[in-house]
């Protein structure tokens, strides 16, 4: 368990491979944040999803899908979990044997109750600055998903919106229509 001072302190991704207990952890801007077990309806929402866009990136040969835990260094002082990471074929070189060392072409964060500021807002404004091409808020309780896509500005704009039984489209990958139908499927 971390002590408070050690809570505190000014982290960086070498302080973070440090790190040996079995919690799940981000570094966002030096600072280090225990991330809570995924509940099992966060679980099914990930995997339909994922299912559904491994598919659709394996069949047109597009590049990989990661799912979390999966780290994403975007800088020394921010290293971020998503729950869908999609590197695309061109850009395969930020894998690396450890991490994704850079910006994600796509990023999906499922919203939680209690991350829900860290997701909107403070994570968001981290995938804009840092150049991830688009984002994917995905909320479970209300059963909508929001695609941001970077605009000319390199500031996320709303692409697509669904809630219920409608359906979200991509910018990034070209042709794909996810019918909310599938991902929040309670059978």
């Amino acid at each position: 368990m971390l002590s408070t001072s050690e809570k505190r302190k000014e982290w960086t991704y070498k302080d973070y491979l440090k790190l040996n207990d079995d919690k799940r952890y981000e570094v966002i801007k030096g600072r280090l944040y225990e991330m809570p077990a995924p509940v099992p309806l966060h679980q099914k929402v990930s995997r339909n999803l994922g299912f559904t866009l491994w598919g659709f990136i394996k069949k047109f040969e597009m590049g990989e899908i990661y799912y979390s835990p999966i780290d994403v260094v975007l800088s020394e002082d921010v290293v971020l979990q998503p729950d869908i990471v999609f590197v695309s074929k061109g850009r395969m070189n930020i894998i690396g044997e450890k991490a994704i060392m850079g910006s994600p072409d796509l990023v999906v964060e499922i919203v939680s109750p209690t991350t829900i500021r860290r997701d909107t807002v403070v994570k968001k404004e981290i995938y804009e600055t840092f150049g991830v091409k688009e984002y994917w808020l995905v909320y479970p309780d209300e059963r909508a998903i929001e695609v941001w896509a970077l605009g000319e500005g390199g500031r996320y704009e709303l692409y697509s919106f669904a809630e219920k039984d409608g359906k979200v489209k991509s910018e990034v990958l070209k042709g794909l229509e996810v019918d909310l139908k599938e991902v929040f499927d309670e059978g």
